[in-house]
């Protein structure tokens, strides 16, 4: 807020190391096969416990770095022909283009892409059981998950909080369900669509009928698609969100304990979120007599979304609404080490007397990203 108070401010820099992944997987033979993932996020959890014996034997807790180390994938697979095979454990939950396709050559900005990243949970990876398989032209995933926890959603990331646990397990009492496909008939394109259903009633613990006996079921629709040609490559997506009862599960939420060891959001939620992305990239070097291998994609891209679109009887946040305008490089000396580059500017929706209560937000993003696999 006060934009004029603060457009004067200087803007800051800082360094991360985003996401490492390590992916391993085992095939046990008839049809047996396993998979993992291993994700360190901003270079892990730096958590250590010191004894100084010259200080009476104290013990002392240290934080040096902010981090993550999860599971993102942990399941035992089931195959018994292309087009039928089953899959248990931890599992990805195909809803919308980032999930599908994280990693980082599958997209051209320095981080996920802004707008599904920031409502959809991203990687998103629950336990359950996916059904899935490959005929002809066509691709289909059906999964069984346990719903999400409305007290994690907020009015910033709306849902994308809901597949965490503070817990070392998760509440399951209501059932999700998840379909996508995906076909590949024209060539070099392909379109995908996904849907999600799911219950956040009880789904949070300890059990208080003033915080979490608020029923709600959470619908999510997404479209996307990718087009790759020798010179092009094009993404887009659009995802829609629908939270039933969310004005009375943000009041929930808001009067719920906040005590300083809290783990859940103490915001409103709105009843509907949605994003769209669109980019455009290409490969300069593909027009000349490149046979190196190299590539140099020119790229631009559009984010649109609001994370925050309220129920009857709520206040509207205008910093939900947002516009990136991105654009920037993607440069590829072998197919598996990709070096980003990209200018953004984002701006927040505008009063309705047509002035700004927020500044814009200008950046400059650089990356270095690989990918490899052993066998």
């Amino acid at each position: 807020m006060y934009p004029d108070r603060y457009k004067s401010s200087k803007g800051f820099s800082q360094v991360d190391l985003p996401h490492v992944v390590v992916m391993l997987g085992y095939d046990f033979g008839s049809g047996w096969t396993m998979g993992t993932e291993i994700e360190f996020e901003h270079g892990g959890v730096e958590a250590s416990i010191e004894v100084e014996g010259d200080e009476a034997i104290e013990v002392e807790h240290e934080i040096e770095r902010g981090g993550e180390v999860f599971l993102e994938q942990f399941w035992l697979q089931k195959s018994w022909s292309k087009a039928l095979n089953l899959r248990a454990g931890m599992i990805i939950v195909p809803v919308g283009m980032t999930n599908t396709r994280h990693e980082p050559d599958k997209f051209f900005t320095v981080f996920r892409q802004e707008g599904e990243s920031t409502i959809l949970p991203c990687t998103w990876h629950q336990i359950g059981l996916s059904f899935w398989g490959k005929a002809g032209d066509w691709r289909y995933e059906a999964q069984l998950l346990p719903g999400l926890n409305s007290r994690f959603f907020n009015n910033s990331n709306w849902i994308a909080g809901g597949s965490a646990s503070p817990y070392e397990y998760t509440v399951s009492n209501e059932p999700a369900a998840v379909v996508r496909i995906d076909n590949y008939s024209l060539n070099g394109l392909r379109l995908g669509l996904s849907g999600y259903v799911g219950g956040t009633y009880n789904d949070a613990y300890p059990n208080s009928p003033s915080t979490n006996a608020v029923r709600g079921i959470v619908y999510i629709a997404t479209a996307d698609f990718e087009y790759k040609s020798k010179h092009v490559i094009a993404r887009g997506n659009f995802d829609w969100g629908y939270l039933a009862n969310a004005a009375n599960i943000g009041t929930a939420n808001k009067n719920s304990d906040n005590s300083t060891f809290s783990p859940y959001s103490h915001t409103f939620v709105g009843e509907k979120a949605w994003a769209a992305g669109h980019e455009v990239g290409f490969d300069v070097l593909s027009y000349g007599q490149n046979r190196s291998g190299r590539k140099l994609f020119v790229f631009g891209r559009l984010d649109r979304y609001d994370s925050f679109v309220p129920a009857a009887g709520q206040s509207d946040y205008l910093w939900a609404d947002r516009t990136t305008v991105s654009a920037g490089i993607n440069y590829m000396p072998i197919p598996q080490i990709i070096i980003k580059a990209q200018a953004s500017y984002a701006k927040m929706a505008l009063k309705g007397d047509g002035t700004p209560e927020y500044n814009s937000e200008p950046s400059i993003s650089l990356g270095i990203a690989y990918t490899g696999f052993f066998k």
